[in-house]
């Protein structure tokens, strides 16, 4: 049986930020996980319920993922 997993705090559906053009806002990406990581969430959901994962590209939602997991480098417990 595997490790059981436990859920404490608030953890925050992250909005995605876009350009104008539409192109995926990297620094205000990083500018928003900031901020929540800096003011003591438990851990922030890419691509979660916020409505704009329907419209990314797979492209888009990996990176989004990817920048996520750099920008909180193990911050988030």
């Amino acid at each position: 049986m595997g490790a059981k997993i436990e859920f404490r705090g608030c953890y925050v559906a992250i909005v995605t930020p876009f350009k104008a053009d539409g192109s995926l806002d990297e620094e205000g990406l990083r500018s928003n996980i900031e901020f929540l990581v800096s003011n003591g969430v438990a851990g922030v959901v890419p691509c979660g319920t916020t409505g704009e994962s329907a419209t990314l590209s797979w492209e888009e939602h990996t990176r989004v993922v990817d920048v996520t997991i750099e920008q909180v480098r193990g911050a988030c417990r």
